[in-house]
């Protein structure tokens, strides 16, 4: 192992920004119905303020315990075997919206979905640092992927096909970047395309959202009410925003602002500029996150940072297209903004991960 260097304090920094934009945003976005809440404070702030302390206390943690670690296979097995678990546990648990997404465990609700990017990650990059030079042959291929499509089985039954998406998609970059043949990409999109669409077609809501997003103003009052508001919020903000907590379209227009919108709130007022400073802190994250990964000492903490750095960015896209209505409606939440305490302990966490390997050279 190289020596161990100071952590990468522009990511630092970066990540902070974010984690404190997003508490802002939270607070502004569910400041209406937090008043039906008749606290006098504001619940959803609340919150999320205990956890960004848990997640930085978390993300903290990762920084200073050696990645390194996840060289032992009775460490990746483990968090591997525990989260599968809880994929399992979770489908026999108590419904919410009719979902069964999320384990209630002493009035704190924890998403395992969001903890999967956590496990997957370090076990493609584990079987990765043993078996680089044979990424293309059946003993990667098989556990990497097998172990990816177990995982969004799992999810696709609670279900929430788009976090199912996030994992295959972290699997395929991870592989694709290891140097895998493009006859295994194109053959896996060629199986891949056609079981998205068989998944869609098969729930009636997933179809619903498919055809009013590609003609939402032919129902703006109904299955294209979500994405007419979102485009309204965005266009709205102008250059440079109706101002903080003065966006008009999280009166309850726009539905969840401050979950499957909350870019559309920020867009609204802060404007362009502050969506595109946004969009450019996550631009800054990509970069120290590929930067981390090129200088790692060995290949563990190459695709572990390439991994989660993947993963943060790839999410910040598709919740900044379903925004601006260029995907359909997919609940997938923005990094470190988005109301909610487990994508934004495992989005600290995995940025701990990326600092941690930031440290070595």
């Amino acid at each position: 192992m190289a020596k161990k260097l100071a952590f990468d304090r522009g990511l630092f920094a970066v990540v902070l920004l974010l984690v404190g934009i997003g508490l802002v945003m939270v607070y502004s976005a569910s400041a209406a119905i937090a008043r039906e809440s008749g606290a006098d404070w504001n619940p959803f702030l609340v919150k999320q303020t205990v956890a960004a302390c848990a997640g930085l206390v978390l993300m903290a943690t990762a920084m200073h315990v050696d990645y390194t670690l996840l060289k032992r296979p009775l460490v990746v097995y483990s968090l591997l075997g525990g989260v599968l678990l809880l994929l399992v546990v979770v489908l026999f648990g108590p419904a919410l919206n009719q979902t069964n997404r999320w384990l209630f465990v002493g009035g704190v609700s924890i998403q395992p979905s969001e903890l999967a990017k956590l496990a997957l990650v370090p076990y493609i990059a584990y079987q990765l640092d043993r078996k680089e030079a044979k990424v293309n042959r059946p003993e990667v291929l098989i556990p990497t992927v097998g172990v990816t499509l177990l995982m969004a089985g799992l999810v696709v039954l609670e279900p929430h096909l788009s976090a199912a998406l996030v994992l295959v998609a972290a699997c395929g970059l991870l592989l694709f970047l290891a140097g895998l043949s493009w006859r295994f990409l194109a053959g896996g999109a060629l199986v891949g395309l056609p079981l998205i669409a068989l998944a869609i077609w098969a729930e009636p809501y997933r179809r619903a959202r498919l055809f009013s997003f590609l003609e939402p103003e032919k129902d703006p009052l109904g299955s294209g009410f979500q994405a007419m508001q979102s485009l309204i919020a965005v266009g709205s903000g102008g250059l440079l925003g109706q101002g903080l907590g003065h966006g008009g379209q999280k009166l309850y227009f726009l539905p969840y602002p401050h979950t499957d919108y909350i870019f559309s709130i920020l867009a609204e007022e802060l404007g362009f500029v502050g969506a595109l400073a946004v969009l450019g802190l996550f631009a800054a994250l990509a970069w120290r996150g590929l930067r981390a990964g090129l200088h790692a000492p060995d290949p563990l903490g190459r695709y572990l940072a390439w991994g989660f750095t993947g993963v943060l960015v790839l999410q910040a896209f598709l919740h900044c297209s379903v925004a601006l209505a260029l995907l359909p409606s997919t609940g997938i939440p923005m990094p470190f903004m988005t109301y909610g305490g487990s994508a934004l302990v495992t989005a600290l966490a995995a940025s701990g991960v990326i600092l941690n390997v930031s440290q070595h050279a």
